[in-house]
């Protein structure tokens, strides 16, 4: 309660980073805290009864993260019951004294939440079409949706940009933590050689050799190849881990509702279209089903190409390449949005019977809304602080300072200038500080009014790039006076105390 902006925000808008952080990594590799452990048994047990299937329980990098991890379920219940223990949680936290933070970054320069958003293909009578088996055409079975997939990703990656687009991730992605804004897919180096070889395949039809040889050199090998597929590159938004896709850049806040229906639909649409072009192969050019399988997938391997990426996703060598490729790289939510009331994408939700026009432009107005007030919600909690907080408390300070300056020239007349010397200039930046918060503080509002005039896109760009940049600002002077502030003064518990009291 000593920190409005966690309780109104659900993050800190303030805080001078501690002196131990995350660095050490000892907590992500020490045992979980009693407390914490004793909070996390109580929230299993009430998943059980709820039949909600969770699993596995350790820490995570950030001090006092900790990371829940459900058993595969269908779609539908596993979104449910992903919303339903969110629930859970934060009614089991208050009986413990805890409050559950689900926002994406909660304290800046430590690590942000995030959920994999797990997902494969499975048949009506259980069988993971993402998973090899143990002939050739259950092998190809596994190709054909694993290089769709791709192909869909490829195809709509913007799309899937813009379903986990929300004022809390744009906090998150590319934050050395997270995967990036640009959407891009792993799929580990063996299994690039393997669609690298069937990118070579023949054109058109194949001879016996060449079947026997792609069958048993190429496919054959792919069940061996994913005994130990394990992903190591922790930077990558959408990743093949072994028999299933996994979509990391989804929101730790977020309903995995969103992301999930945007990637069943570019599937299934994916899918559709490969069928009808698989079937003109054997119509028109008399192909046999096989030969015009591994003909489209040759052509789609070569149509994703600039998807696929195993290096580092952070920093300005990916961006540059990205941008090369022609690859989206929509870093706020206004800009990342933009692409669901596209009339490409509305032909293919009504195509698909998903949603219609209306649908998704209500959904688009609703998310751009939510963007928008969230972040006058922490400009208006921001100013409120600085000005209601911070300054009177540094005020309070710099007046003890000019009490003991005084004291010190009474004592000493003329030398108090050199004896005073360090508290005369801590006055003088403190009083800098304060200028320069009331100052800030001022053009903000004036560029929140002018914001406020505003309505739809231009009044949630005019909050992004006009009133947000304004909170570093402010928070760099509020941060520096934290510093040199009295402990016993300073009106908001500190990052210290927020992550490391036990």
């Amino acid at each position: 309660k000593s920190r409005p902006d966690i309780d109104l925000t659900g993050r800190t808008l303030l805080g001078h980073s501690s002196a131990k952080g995350q660095q050490l990594d000892d907590h992500y590799f020490g045992s979980i805290p009693k407390r914490a452990l004793d909070y996390m048994r109580d929230l299993e047990t009430e998943c059980m009864y709820l039949g909600i299937p969770v699993k596995t329980r350790h820490n995570e990098v950030a001090p006092s993260q900790y990371e829940l991890a459900p058993v595969f379920e269908s779609a539908n219940l596993a979104i449910d019951h992903n919303a339903l223990v969110m629930d859970v949680m934060n009614k089991l936290a208050s009986k413990h004294n805890f409050i559950v933070l689900f926002h994406e970054k909660p304290f800046e320069k430590i690590n942000g939440s995030g959920k994999h958003n797990n997902w494969s293909l499975n048949t009506n009578k259980g069988v993971n079409l993402l998973s090899p088996g143990k002939t050739p055409m259950s092998n190809l079975q596994f190709l054909t949706f694993f290089v769709n997939t791709i192909k869909a990703v490829y195809r709509y990656e913007e799309l899937l940009r813009g379903s986990i687009a929300s004022a809390g991730n744009d906090h998150r992605l590319g934050a050395n933590e997270a995967p990036p804004a640009i959407i891009s897919v792993f799929i580990g180096s063996q299994l690039s050689a393997v669609l690298d070889d069937l990118e070579n395949v023949t054109k058109g039809k194949l001879s016996p050799q060449e079947k026997t040889d792609l069958k048993l050199n190429i496919i054959g090998k792919i069940p061996e190849i994913l005994l130990d597929n394990t992903d190591r590159n922790r930077t990558s938004p959408f990743a093949f881990t072994g028999n299933k896709f996994e979509f990391r850049a989804v929101g730790s806040s977020a309903n995995c509702a969103i992301p999930i229906t945007v990637l069943n639909t570019i599937v299934a649409k994916q899918l559709k279209e490969f069928k009808i072009e698989v079937d003109a192969l054997i119509d028109e050019k008399g192909l046999k089903k096989d030969e015009a399988i591994f003909n489209m997938l040759r052509e789609y391997i070569k149509d994703s190409k600039a998807i696929r990426f195993e290096g580092d996703s952070y920093g300005g060598a990916w961006e540059k390449e990205a941008k090369k490729r022609g690859l989206s790289n929509n870093k706020t939510t206004p800009e990342a949005l933009k692409v669901k009331i596209t009339k490409r994408v509305i032909d293919l939700f009504e195509e698909m019977e998903v949603m219609n026009k209306i649908e998704l432009e209500a959904r688009y107005e609703i998310e751009l809304e939510l963007y928008t007030k969230r972040v006058q919600i922490e400009s208006r909690v921001l100013g409120d602080i600085a000005r209601n907080h911070i300054v009177p408390t540094a005020i309070i300070y710099q007046n003890t300072l000019l009490e003991n300056t005084k004291n010190i020239k009474e004592i000493f007349g003329d030398d108090f200038k050199n004896i005073a010397k360090e508290q005369i200039e801590l006055i003088m930046i403190i009083s800098n500080h304060i200028t320069e918060i009331n100052s800030l503080v001022n053009k903000m509002i004036d560029q929140r009014k002018k914001a406020n005039t505003l309505s739809g896109l231009k009044s949630s760009e005019d909050y992004c790039h006009k009133v947000k940049p304004f909170f570093e600002q402010i928070r760099y002077h509020c941060d520096k006076l934290e510093t040199m502030v009295d402990d016993n003064l300073w009106p908001l518990t500190k990052y210290r105390e927020l992550l490391f009291t036990k």
